[in-house]
């Protein structure tokens, strides 16, 4: 099987078991990639990414398909939030705004800790927030919110929502610096034993 995001057929089937091991015990694919994450050394993120990107290439790869027989594991298809969903997501976000919460706060808050669907809701709200800001203020009138200063209100929400991905960011790139120092160790330790082989003869 072609590399997805750099794993091997050996390291699909891996992630395939510890996903249908997670889920069989009743844990969420949150915690499941958090895990097989810290058990492989890989960021979260790409675990996950990887994960989907897997499951998407289902329907045309024969490896993918026989790797996920009988898992009952598949993609599932995006459906898009309706309009009414939106309103009811955007308001709950601007309600506990309004009681102080963080946007970061309120969305994991509304996705139960699901990672997917937190991703879903905060390019939702974004997207809102930069599109339609006018839908924004409408909202925030119905929740009985003050809407004074929303332009400065707004340009917080904004200020935060990219200081997530920022954080996001500088995770993976700890996680790289953190992995090139391992495989620089590695490298250094190989070299010595090379060296100490070469000794004995």
């Amino acid at each position: 099987m072609n590399k997805i995001n750099g794993y091997t057929e050996e390291e699909a089937r891996n992630l395939i078991q510890y996903v249908c091991e997670g889920r069989n015990s009743g844990k969420t694919f949150s915690g499941i990639f958090a895990g097989y994450a810290q058990k492989t050394g890989r960021a979260k993120g790409s675990v996950r990414n990887y994960y989907y990107a897997l499951l998407r290439s289902s329907g045309g790869d024969e490896r993918v398909k026989k790797l996920l027989n009988g898992t009952g594991l598949k993609a599932e298809s995006i459906v898009q939030f309706s309009e009414e969903e939106t309103d009811k997501m955007l308001k709950a976000i601007l309600e506990q705004k309004s009681k102080g919460v963080s946007v970061r706060k309120a969305v994991l808050k509304l996705s139960g800790g699901d990672d997917k669907l937190m991703l879903r809701y905060q390019n939702k709200y974004r997207n809102v927030l930069a599109k339609q800001p006018d839908r924004i203020d409408k909202l925030m009138r119905e929740c009985g919110l003050d809407t004074d200063g929303t332009d400065f209100a707004r340009k917080k929400l904004e200020d935060e929502i990219n200081g997530l991905y920022d954080r996001l960011a500088s995770g993976l790139k700890e996680e790289n610096k953190r992995l090139t120092m391992i495989i620089k160790k590695l490298t250094d330790e190989n070299s010595l034993l090379k060296l100490q082989v070469k000794n004995l003869r």
